[in-house]
């Protein structure tokens, strides 16, 4: 392992500095269902399910048992969502985060059962909303946004392409994402990296349920930029790569902005130092706009973007499972709670791709059944767990 010190002359600096990265395009033909999970993964996962093998029929049940599944809940939508720091004020930050996730277990559990009332049901939820919400405000809004706008499009994107049934208002519901959500998403934020990640996951998610091309391909830009600034490589340079449009131009100010770390080490994330919490956020974001890439089809997996996932999750994992933090890093402390983030990195570069993940695998398999952060991350011990497809 690579450790670089804080001496880093002007040169060194900007040998690590933004470099842009390749133009992707969006497919010439969008796959749906195609957000984060494909249907060739759904089918797995209910023929997993319908047999009684595991690890996935725990994890169903693990859904099936949670509040989100419940079809007696109820939806409750704001027409304005106030989110302040830390979702204070929480005025419909949880009612919307907590819907948007009910919708998509919905529509899961409507997939593995092919119960109608499990689609109605995630209409239902979908329809609430699209007839009241008109924004979002206060400093945690462009999070906010980000978070229910990566959940909504996996659920209607199931919905609209599964269910055979009427969807009456899904000309609505596909309004509120581009009017709602869509403009603030797509800006990307220069707060911590893990906003602009979780943005961009769902600008990318509604780009595909829209088939928004030119949104598709700002997204993935923007995705890509802040993906080689969240996560170090020893092959970055002295210093981490950064966004542009954040003047971090000095090495002091790369320093403060990675939580005063000075030492960076192949895998260490921006938010290491902060708290593992939010570093599985961004991890999280990264891990599913790969996915979706890739069922769009493009393999962002073989790209630095899989190098950078696959070392944040054994560097974070490593520590996660107890081993001695050194005094170098973050001070000799971290404050672990890396949350349910390791499924779809883990089965994409390990299954898929065959690379030993030890530390990931352990993690992962010590995890199992993966539930949901309550945010936006929600059963993917189901969708990707082991998942050939």
């Amino acid at each position: 392992m690579r450790r670089i010190p804080l001496l880093a002359a002007v040169g060194a600096l900007l040998l690590g500095a933004f470099t842009a990265p390749a133009a992707h395009s969006a497919p010439s033909t969008f796959v749906h269902p195609g957000v984060t999970v494909s249907k060739a993964q759904l089918d797995f996962a209910r023929t997993e399910v319908l047999a009684g093998a595991q690890p996935w029929k725990a994890a169903y049940d693990q859904m099936m048992a949670s509040e989100y599944a419940d079809l007696n809940r109820t939806p409750t939508p704001w027409a304005t969502v106030e989110c302040g720091s830390y979702s204070n004020p929480n005025h419909g930050c949880t009612d919307e985060r907590e819907d948007a996730i009910a919708a998509y277990t919905d529509a899961l559990a409507w997939y593995v059962t092919k119960d109608a009332r499990y689609a109605q049901k995630a209409i239902q939820i979908m329809d609430a909303w699209s007839a009241t919400i008109t924004g979002h405000t206060n400093s945690n809004a462009p999070l906010q946004t980000g978070w229910a706008g990566s959940s909504w499009p996996k659920a209607a994107e199931i919905i609209r392409y599964t269910y055979t049934g009427t969807w009456a208002n899904e000309a609505r519901f596909a309004t509120m994402l581009r009017n709602v959500y869509l403009p603030t998403v797509i800006k990307g934020s220069n707060s911590n990296g893990n906003w602009e990640l979780s943005m961009m996951e769902a600008a990318v998610g509604i780009s595909v349920f829209l088939e928004d091309k030119a949104s598709y391909d700002t997204a993935m830009a923007k995705f890509r930029t802040r993906a080689a600034a969240y996560v170090y490589l020893a092959s970055d340079g002295s210093v981490p790569k950064t966004v542009p449009s954040q003047n971090l131009d000095t090495t002091a100010k790369i320093v403060s902005y990675w939580q005063g770390q000075s030492t960076f080490v192949t895998g260490l994330t921006q938010e290491t130092c902060r708290d593992f919490t939010h570093t599985g956020y961004g991890i999280s974001a990264i891990s599913h706009v790969a996915e979706t890439s890739r069922i769009q089809g493009t393999d962002l997996y073989g790209t630095d973007v899989g190098e950078r996932l696959r070392q944040a999750l054994g560097f974070q994992s490593k520590y996660q499972l107890g081993t001695a933090v050194p005094g170098w890093l973050c001070g000799g402390t971290l404050n672990l709670g890396l949350g349910p983030v390791t499924e779809v990195g883990y089965n994409a570069l390990h299954n898929r791709l065959g690379i030993a993940m030890t530390n990931t695998q352990t993690l992962t398999l010590n995890n199992r059944p993966a539930g949901s952060n309550n945010l936006f991350v929600a059963w993917e011990t189901l969708t990707h767990g082991d998942n050939p497809n």
